[in-house]
């Protein structure tokens, strides 16, 4: 894999870049390279406790195309939606091959998120989506530097929403939340869980006196602030539900030693509960060895065969030293 520059400059090479409008929605053309070993030249497909399944490697001539900061598939598995750190949707679909791999992009569309007065042209302060989550026809995004959740709808017609909510209350101090380390995980909890559907957020790298991460659970029956246990430098860059109740966080690391790091860890559902801190085992950790890059994006769906998938993008960051992966692995329980 290339190496990756270093992401302390890359946030100051992107931090005051603005977004451009775009009237309506805008192609993008997608060419997809296809990544058949997770670890190169390895035939090893279980990692932890996951299987790799397939993954892609993306590029386009659209020079919006990039900085992905989170993924959302819709009923079906094969529609996404999608939110840049620039202020943009992304949506396509996906297409796979004969073995059920990851194939290629297709459909892919970009547009501006608009403000309440229909503006597509907010400064990179204002827009800088992080997370993202789907309530029926409601999308929630998260966002960082001017941080807040915003809601937008419909689902549908998501190009040309707006927001119908400016934001929503938080559980925790917002002006706890660093600049470049807020709200980079919404997930939305099963309705079967002891949370019934609650939407639950952790901030990426901001954290209390004791050195734990700010989070919450948005509303339901067990509404209120919690914490998760921060650990070896690694910071919370999405999140989502398993079936059963339990949330996995994706976690990103970067030091000059040993370049880019990857964990997914898995929280116990039971455990989350207003004022508990949580905390909870890895089930997956790669390397520069690995097929990984800026990994930003998570999305837990179901695959054909039944099986519980997991679906990681990267935030190429719009810089030639880092990638666009979409990568796909198959839980093993």
């Amino acid at each position: 894999m290339r190496s990756c520059l270093p992401l302390v400059f890359l946030c100051a090479l992107t931090a005051g870049t603005a977004s451009p409008q775009i009237a309506r929605a805008q192609a993008a053309p997608v060419e997809a390279t296809a990544i058949t070993a997770f670890r190169p030249g390895s035939t090893e497909t279980r990692f932890g406790a996951l299987e790799f399944v397939g993954g892609l490697e993306l590029s386009s001539s659209e020079p919006l195309f990039g900085a992905w900061s989170a993924i959302r598939f819709l009923s079906g598995g094969e529609h996404f939606l999608g939110v840049l750190d620039t202020g943009h949707w992304l949506s396509g679909r996906i297409s796979r091959d004969a073995q059920g791999r990851l194939s290629g992009l297709s459909d892919v569309t970009i547009a501006s998120m608009l403000d309440a007065d229909g503006r597509g042209d907010q400064s990179k302060y204002s827009v800088d989506a992080e997370s993202l989550a789907i309530r029926g026809d409601d999308v929630l995004v998260g966002y960082e530097q001017r941080h807040r959740i915003s809601g937008y709808r419909p689902l549908s017609a998501i190009e040309t929403a707006r927001p119908f909510r400016m934001s929503f209350p938080l559980p925790f101090p917002v002006g706890e939340l660093r600049n470049n380390g807020g709200l980079e995980t919404l997930a939305l909890s099963p309705e079967a869980s002891p949370l019934q559907g609650a939407l639950v957020a952790v901030a990426e790298k901001s954290v209390d006196g004791n050195g734990n991460l700010f989070a919450g659970i948005l509303d339901g029956p067990l509404k209120g602030a919690f914490r998760v246990v921060a650990h070896d430098g690694f910071d919370v860059t999405d999140g989502d539900f398993l079936p059963d109740g339990d949330l996995l966080l994706l976690e990103r690391r970067f030091t000059f030693a040993s370049g880019v790091g990857l964990r997914i860890r898995r929280i116990d559902g039971a455990s989350l509960k207003p004022g508990a801190v949580v905390d909870g085992e890895i089930i997956l950790e790669a390397g520069m060895g690995e097929e990984i890059d800026n990994m930003e994006g998570l999305d837990v769906v179901s695959g054909a065969d039944g099986s519980t998938r997991i679906i990681l993008v990267s935030d190429d960051n719009h810089s030639i030293l880092q990638r666009s992966l979409m990568l796909e692995f198959r839980l093993v329980d």
